[in-house]
């Protein structure tokens, strides 16, 4: 298979025009500059790139090995090591099918599947693979941009956001002895086969925008859509004026075409003729058809005597070399003997002084071919004299020095010695926007807004900065951005949303119906607490609840009840403290285990078997219609875990006690003495594990790890008593009902057919029927009885609704009934409809 691969094996770039930008070089880690690309390195050549402002290169065959030396791969640890933004930029022309790598992390591109892979370990130290479906490898220029930001990442081709993702992130503590290769991964694989250019690392995020300027904007709103709706409609308007105009024009022409008319050239305030040429500075110009022409004056060569190499050539070896070259050769000895091209004739040049002592190990010392004497890896050339003057910088390379032109300023000479600033503003090379006028500076150029407007960003102004003027539909907790033409919004970090509305996030989110209000802040709902609402408040153990003696207090997620102890039960009432549980006579209802020679005496909360006067009692119990003599103990048929035993003729039995610690506890009825992984329980959602015997809550449901059925849930709802009250609801995030008196509010509603509605033709409705109305077919009646408290000097008062339901709207109608004793009087008022 055919791979492209762009990767740093941990790898080295160089900056490209990022200066003018406002990088810092601090922040910029260089490629082709610390490799010294050209210089005697099989298999890379020098070659016309996407661009003349910075050298490309080509790589070809598989027996190269570009690799930074150990002080510049120190030097790159340094600057990544435990960064965790960065941006890796690279033009790159590769060839079909080839796999190869670029450099950092490991960036693959497959010509075969048409995908771009990302290779990194994650900070778990495991090995993750991101792809990206792109076809790169095409045999065409690409500018690729990847940019890193903790987990998130952007992949920028040819200034366009291809993807956005949120990605394990990568590790990034770099050991400091890493390996940096360029074009491969190591020595023998992943050889990279096309051109490079302006390869390089910015220890920063957004580092695409040096890439590409124009997207340092924000993102186009519909105001700009609206915006450019209405200047194509003006520029329609200004077309059809024009042309009008243009006609005209062209019927004057039409009678001009007789006439001479002499085109000319105005040029900083100079007027010249058609043909006529001058200097402006190092440019010859002439005008031609009314337009300026210029091309660079060709310089003769010089006749100073150091200039002679211009046109004195020697031949060596088979090469050319011009005057004042210098060339080392080793003889059959091995010594070194040192010829100069002088007067096209090379001369033997004896060293006046012995080679100087190096203070680098051998591995690190250089040879050159215009000296005898070694020097030290990173030799500083450039300080020996340089002819890099104006706008030009030397830069220093493993075996020399050459002249680079600054970033701005293209050169002028083939040795770059000479450079001119570039005019982007007259080039059109500038990225100036709406309602800005473009300056050229030295190197650059800037964008001045036009008098009265408002700067947005380095490119753009506007009129109005609806943001500072609160004239924008922003949410109180996004950030505004004033544009061209209008606004965009936002959401502030911690908040997610379009902007004009947006919400708190909370990490693992709110549990149990909880409400996140603020950035990892959640409000509760009754009965829960902690930081996610993931901890019940047990209302019995925390003195929240104090039940009648009658009864024991049962805590339930959220909430709890009052149950009645054994030998109780509730007469009905269902109050919530337990005063409705009264005494079960098991004497008359038969509960009770009493043998047929004792009597049944009922107790409070229980009963009592009783041997009549005179007779001998066996204590002997019923069960099960068996008889059980007194201290007898068995296990239930029905329940291997329960185990009864008689006792003076009641039978008392009680789940087995667990005692973990005990090797021959029965596993089945103690599941939570279980110690095998096979014994856990897995949570609903995937995430979480239970031991056999744990108890959780789930969407309403109390369930329990048993090893015997993995797992057991019930609805919490039937462990609470029914809720005495004829409407209820269960609200959001909680699992019981509640009582509530609106009936439209309601999600249960217990009719009562003794209650009654009276419809508008004073027809009586039961409470829950429903009809439609008289005259329509869209309108359904129901009726809602809702009951109201009786107030002294009444017997009874209710409020009978009926609700009404079209296709628009839902009505609610409260019909007053008063029910009175004739002795009493009641004045009340007729309430209105109101709309729900």
């Amino acid at each position: 298979m055919g791979l492209l691969q762009l990767f740093v094996v941990l790898g080295v770039f160089c900056p490209s025009s990022v200066v003018g930008f406002g990088v810092d070089p601090a922040l910029r880690i260089g490629v082709f500059d610390d490799l010294t690309l050209g210089q005697g390195l099989d298999g890379v050549t020098q070659v016309q790139g996407f661009h003349s402002e910075s050298r490309a290169f080509h790589f070809q065959g598989s027996s190269r090995e570009v690799k930074a030396p150990a002080e510049i791969s120190r030097s790159m640890v340094q600057k990544l090591r435990g960064k965790s933004e960065f941006t890796v930029l690279a033009t790159v022309k590769q060839e079909r099918l080839n796999s190869g790598v670029i450099l950092f992390l490991e960036l693959e591109s497959s010509g075969q599947r048409s995908e771009i892979r990302l290779h990194y370990r994650t900070r778990g130290q495991q090995p993750h693979t991101e792809v990206f479906p792109y076809s790169l490898a095409d045999n065409q220029w690409h500018k690729l941009s990847i940019a890193v930001s903790a987990s998130h990442i952007i992949l920028h081709i040819d200034c366009n956001r291809i993807y956005e993702r949120v990605v394990e992130a990568p590790y990034m503590d770099i050991p400091e002895d890493a390996a940096f290769w360029l074009g491969q991964r190591n020595s023998a694989h992943g050889f990279f086969k096309g051109v490079m250019q302006d390869v390089e690392i910015l220890v920063m995020p957004q580092g695409y925008i040096s890439q590409c300027p124009d997207l340092n904007r924000t993102c186009p709103t519909c105001n700009d859509f609206h915006g450019l709706v209405q200047k194509i409609m003006e520029l329609q308007d200004i077309l059809a004026k024009t042309s009008s105009k243009v006609t005209q024009h062209n019927e004057k022409m039409n009678g001009l075409d007789g006439c001479y008319c002499e085109r000319t050239c105005s040029v900083k305030g100079v007027v010249y003729r058609e043909d006529e040429s001058w200097t402006d500075g190092c440019k010859n110009c002439t005008c031609s058809n009314g337009t300026v022409q210029c091309e660079a004056i060709s310089c003769p060569p010089p006749q100073c005597p150091g200039c002679q190499r211009e046109w004195t050539v020697c031949l060596f070896g088979g090469r050319e070399l011009v005057e004042g070259d210098r060339k080392a050769v080793r003889d059959s000895s091995g010594r070194c003997l040192l010829f100069e091209c002088r007067d096209r004739t090379m001369h033997r040049v004896v060293p006046s002084e012995p080679c100087p002592e190096l203070n680098c190990p051998e591995s690190e010392q250089v040879s050159l071919s215009d000296r005898c004497c070694k020097v030290c890896r990173g030799h500083d050339f450039c300080s020996e004299g340089h002819a890099c003057v104006e706008h030009s910088d030397c830069v220093n390379l493993e075996a020399g020095d050459c002249c680079v032109c600054k970033d701005g300023f293209r050169p002028l000479r083939d040795d770059n010695a000479y450079c001119e600033d570039i005019d982007e503003c007259a080039e059109g090379k500038h990225y100036c926007r709406e309602n800005t006028m473009c300056v050229n500076t030295p190197g650059s150029f800037m964008c001045i807004c036009h008098t009265g407007y408002i700067r947005i960003d380095d490119y753009s102004c506007t009129e109005h900065d609806e943001c500072l003027s609160g004239l924008h539909n922003c949410d109180e907790n996004a950030l505004c951005f004033n544009m061209v033409g209008g606004h965009s919004c936002s959401c502030k970090p911690g908040y997610t949303g379009n902007g004009t509305v947006c919400k708190a996030m909370c990490d693992g989110l709110c549990q149990n119906g909880g409400s996140c209000v603020s950035p990892n802040k959640c409000i509760c709902q009754q009965g829960f607490t902690g930081d996610r609402c993931e901890t019940d408040i047990d209302e019995c153990v925390d003195g929240f609840v104090e039940c009648d003696s009658k009864s024991t207090c049962v805590n339930l997620p959220g909430w709890y009840h009052c149950e009645c102890r054994d030998g109780y039960h509730d007469n009905g009432l269902f109050s919530a403290n337990g005063e409705s549980c009264v005494d079960i006579n098991e004497c008359k209802t038969g509960r009770n285990t009493c043998a047929n020679d004792t009597v049944c005496f009922n107790l409070e909360g229980g009963y009592d078997c009783r041997c009549p006067h005179g007779h001998n009692c066996t204590g002997d119990c019923i069960h099960d219609n068996k008889v059980k003599h007194s201290g007898q103990i068995w296990v239930l048929e029905s329940d291997r875990c329960s185990v009864c035993s008689c006792q003076a003729g009641q039978v008392m039995c009680r789940r087995m006690v667990c005692d973990c610690d005990n090797p021959n506890a029965d596993l089945f009825c103690c599941p939570e003495c279980d110690p095998r992984l096979s014994s856990q329980c897995l949570h609903q959602n995937g995430l979480l594990t239970y031991s056999s015997g744990d108890t959780w809550v789930d969407n309403c449901q109390q369930c329990q790890c048993l090893v015997r059925s993995s797992q057991l849930c019930g609805l919490l709802a039937s462990a609470l008593p029914p809720v005495d009250c004829e409407f209820t609801v269960v609200p959001e995030g909680e699992c019981c009902p509640r009582c509530v008196t609106d009936p439209c509010q309601a999600d249960t509603i217990r009719n009562d057919i003794t209650k009654t509605c009276t419809d508008e033709h004073n027809i009586q409705r039961f409470s829950g029927s429903s009809w439609i109305k008289h005259g329509t077919e869209c309108t359904l009646c129901q009726c809602k009885v809702r009951p109201l408290k009786r107030h002294r000097g009444t017997s009874g008062l209710r409020l009978k609704a009926i609700v009404v339901v079209d296709k628009s709207a839902i009505f609610l109608f409260f019909i007053p009934v008063l029910l009175v004793n004739m002795s009493n009087h009641c004045i009340f008022q007729t309430l209105s409809h109101s709309g729900v």
